[in-house]
């Protein structure tokens, strides 16, 4: 049985953080990384470049084998975990094999929530989440002149993107009223709305698909006020769900994701859960979230890697905090916190021009969210005020006028 004294499952940000932090303190601990991508690291973020053909599958990759050898990390592709048992410290694999651990880190991330539409199950759809997924919508896209797209967040929006500017006729349906939602306000959302359909994408929104049917060589999906809508390939982007099936029966307490404390730390001795599939601190509620963005599986991997090498002195995860850039037709739009709050005690400022949007939300004069659209920011700088609880009563007035430089000014104060 092969045996590891840092066993980490899964390769994304949040294990390749894990495993830095642990070698900044441990150079020769064995270590083994377990992944069910059949290829090398990468980022999810760079999928929509890949189906676009703007990046090759080879020139994605975040790490390289010779990491691995230098790191002294075994790299295990295609190794899908099946089982846990926390007592004997042995993680089962799909294929049987099982790998002996000393301390365990779970990173196994995200994957495709399909919903129940009557009917999806019987016709060939396609997700967005792997590197063989883009790679196939990439193929599948050459040979199609319409497509349906459910999900109008990040994901949806990127490969609707990707296929109108393919030539392909594209409708996109979204129950809820707007675009990216829970990422940004109704105004932003319109102007993000407005792009897509002068592109000829297609956009019903406040819309459910009710009944998916396949046709000849193609696909039919009906919604929910009777419209019909046809299609030669089909993209579900309604959200993901945290990977935690294989936990089934390991005694590790689990909610909408890894319930994990501010080290990292699961129920469960010496197991440590980071990134897409934990659920820790939200900084805005003080309740536990799972946060999927890549700030978060960087920060919540490094703080698992460091306490599992035993740093006592690791500062502790003090909440996630949601930050979004997402650029569409060359256009940005960014948003930090909680960009479209609304209700008592926030304080929102909204300045539209012409060419540009910006939404502020304070609290006692706290900045606790900022979204733009076409007005780039320093996001970072935003996001330090919001964990700092800055005070901006006394430059209220000019921080309004111009956050970045202001919100520059103000940490530059602070990290002298």
């Amino acid at each position: 049985m092969p045996e590891a004294k840092y066993l980490l499952v899964g390769s994304s940000h949040a294990g390749l953080e894990a495993l830095r932090a642990i070698r900044r303190l441990d150079s020769d601990g064995s270590m083994a990384m377990l992944t069910k991508d059949s290829q090398l690291p990468y980022s999810p973020t760079v999928l929509p470049y890949v189906m676009s053909g703007r990046s090759k599958p080879d020139a994605v990759i975040l790490r390289d084998q010779a990491f691995f050898d230098e790191t002294g990390c075994v790299y295990a592709p295609g190794q899908a975990a099946q089982s846990l048992d926390t007592k004997a410290r042995v993680v089962t694999l799909a294929d049987g094999v099982q790998w002996r651990y000393e301390r365990l880190l779970i990173a196994t991330g995200a994957a495709p929530a399909i919903p129940p539409i009557p009917g999806l199950q019987s016709v060939p759809f396609h997700v967005l989440r792997t590197l063989d997924d883009a790679v196939t919508l990439r193929t599948r896209m050459g040979l199609a002149r319409r497509a349906v797209v459910l999900g109008a967040g990040l994901v949806g929006l990127h490969a609707a993107e990707t296929l109108a500017e393919a030539g392909l006729a594209v409708s996109v349906i979204e129950m809820k009223t707007q675009v990216l939602p829970g990422y940004i306000d109704a105004k932003a959302s319109a102007r993000i709305e407005a792009a897509f359909a002068s592109h000829g994408i297609k956009l019903l929104l406040g819309r459910t698909a009710t009944q998916v049917a396949a046709l000849d060589g193609g696909v039919g999906v009906t919604t929910d006020d009777g419209r019909a809508i046809e299609g030669d390939m089909l993209l579900v982007a309604t959200g993901v769900r945290s990977c935690t099936e294989w936990l089934a029966g390991s005694g590790i307490e689990i909610d909408r994701g890894v319930l994990v404390d501010d080290r990292m730390r699961t129920s469960a001795p010496d197991v440590w859960a980071a990134g897409d599939v934990a659920q820790g601190l939200d900084f805005a509620s003080g309740e536990r979230q799972v946060l999927g963005i890549i700030p978060t599986a960087v920060e919540q991997g490094r703080i698992a890697g460091f306490d599992m090498a035993g740093d006592a002195k690791q500062k502790p995860w003090v909440g996630g905090l949601p930050v979004n850039t997402y650029r569409f037709f060359g256009r940005p739009a960014v948003s930090v916190g909680q960009a479209a709050a609304v209700g008592d005690g926030f304080e929102v400022v909204e300045q539209e021009q012409p060419r540009t949007y910006r939404r502020i939300v304070l609290a006692d004069n706290r900045l606790v969210g900022i979204i733009t659209v076409d007005d780039p920011f320093d996001a970072g700088i935003m996001g330090e005020l919001i964990r700092r609880r800055v005070d901006l009563g006394a430059v209220k007035e000019s921080f309004l006028a111009d956050p970045t430089q202001v919100g520059r000014r103000l940490m530059s104060e602070m990290w002298r």
